[in-house]
């Protein structure tokens, strides 16, 4: 089974969650890890599964404008945040407006912060979304993972990623 992790990070938690799934995944199949501004049509199309992730912005997927944001936040927090390689650029929203349709399986995920998602709002609900418009069935219920209030994962979210990621491989190989 071909696996794609298609991903957006602002600071790295998003990035680190994409890659848990994928170390979950490993080994049963194979398992391609890229940014969503590397991603390519081929990659797309050769996928059996499409894992695709972003944080939380403003209740859902970030757009041009919550992206143009993040310089602001970088010290804001006691620890210091270090921006991603190309967060200014294309985002999860405007690739999915360029993306074609699929018929292969999907599973959506994001980061957000520690406190009840109707405060927060989910990114993964958005992208499951958007992957089901384009076409793909998804195998999993939008999963999110946790940031505290210093924009740093939760102890348990990669450990609760890795397993993630391993329970979307039986999943697919059911549906």
């Amino acid at each position: 089974m071909r696996v794609l992790v298609v991903y957006e990070s602002m600071f790295g938690n998003t990035r680190a969650i994409a890659e848990a799934i994928a170390a979950g995944l490993t080994g049963a199949a194979e398992v391609v890890v890229v940014p969503v501004r590397e991603v390519t049509a081929a990659q797309v199309h050769d996928a059996d599964l499409v894992v695709v992730g972003g944080p939380t912005h403003a209740h859902g997927l970030s757009s041009s404008m919550s992206r143009k944001g993040a310089p602001d936040y970088v010290d804001k927090f006691d620890v210091p945040l270090v921006l991603e390689p190309g967060w200014d650029g294309i985002g999860l929203r405007d690739w999915f407006d360029s993306l074609p349709g699929g018929t292969a399986r999907g599973a959506a995920f994001d980061t957000r912060a520690d406190i009840n998602h109707l405060l927060s709002g989910r990114a993964s609900r958005g992208i499951a979304d958007r992957l089901r418009k384009h076409g793909y069935r998804l195998v999993a219920d939008p999963e999110s993972f946790l940031v505290d209030k210093q924009n740093q994962l939760l102890p348990t979210e990669i450990e609760r990623a890795t397993s993630w990621g391993a329970s979307l491989l039986a999943a697919a190989r059911v549906s």
